[in-house]
């Protein structure tokens, strides 16, 4: 999609260069529009890939406070089958947590096949905070980057589709959000001091954000950053990464499908047979 930076591994990006607000763009109708037929394409795929049992989908949204996780959230998958998908908010992390490795709470909410799973905020907080507040040596910030290399690739011999997401939102748009945020009875329970004191170390974070997409990408798990001032637009960026992503499998899930489908009548066609000769 254009406007969107997808990087993997082959070049670097400089964090500050990526735009954050697109011209040019759709009428609200419009929008709404291509967003509903991208929802339909997303749903008929989540369908394929939860009836197949084949692969799961892990979808990685990082990103500024008020960014747009949870509008991406609400908007992207609203019309997602809800048996087959589920939310994970990875934040602070507890006491039984601290006393394993960094990615071990990510691995017990990471999806099975035939399920999807959003991270809003993910496993690359544990490299993102200790950057950004300093209170980690280099060396164990650049071991972490391989353990999550890594990891991503149990993930995908796995068979999980990992798809990553950067909502790259403008300080001025973000700071726009967070009184607007503040000042509504609505939304004023989503705003806490954290977010103002987030926001006062922006150079730290956009330096740890660059640094993140250009150490954890590669050809099979790459960083897409996407533009987030306007939250239309990234919305149907979002939809149309997924969709980029899934699309490939689609006839292998067809056929997984209809293998499932053989082997479930099968077994209903026994158990019904069974039921009969005992006269039940």
């Amino acid at each position: 999609m254009d406007h969107v930076i997808t990087l993997d591994g082959s070049s670097r990006v400089a964090i500050d260069s990526v735009e954050t607000v697109v011209a040019a763009r759709l009428d609200e109708r419009a929008d709404a529009a291509a967003l509903g037929e991208r929802q339909a394409t997303l749903r008929e795929l989540q369908e394929l890939m939860f009836a197949s049992e084949a692969n799961g989908v892990l979808v990685i949204l990082q990103g500024m406070d008020a960014a747009g996780k949870d509008v991406t959230i609400q908007n992207v998958f609203a019309t997602a089958t809800a048996e087959a998908i589920r939310v994970e908010h990875l934040s602070s992390t507890t006491e039984e947590e601290e006393a394993h490795d960094f990615l071990w709470r990510a691995h017990g909410v990471c999806p099975a096949r035939g399920e999807m799973v959003i991270f809003d905020r993910s496993y690359y907080e544990q490299v993102i905070n200790p950057m950004v507040h300093d209170d980690a040596p280099g060396e164990m910030i650049d071991e972490r980057f391989e353990d999550i290399v890594a990891f991503e690739r149990i993930l995908r011999r796995g068979g999980t589709i990992v798809v990553k997401v950067l909502l790259h939102v403008g300080e001025e748009e973000q700071e726009r959000r967070l009184l607007e945020r503040e000042a509504s009875e609505e939304s004023a329970w989503k705003i806490s001091g954290r977010d103002w004191i987030g926001r006062s170390k922006w150079p730290g974070y956009m330096a740890a954000f660059e640094r993140v997409v250009n150490a954890t990408s590669t050809p099979e798990s790459p960083w897409h950053v996407v533009p987030a001032d306007d939250q239309a637009f990234h919305n149907l960026a979002v939809a149309e990464i997924l969709i980029a992503a899934l699309e490939p499998y689609r006839e292998s899930w067809i056929a997984e499908r209809r293998a499932v489908g053989e082997r479930k009548r099968k077994e209903a066609q026994e158990a019904r047979e069974q039921l009969d000769a005992d006269g039940s």
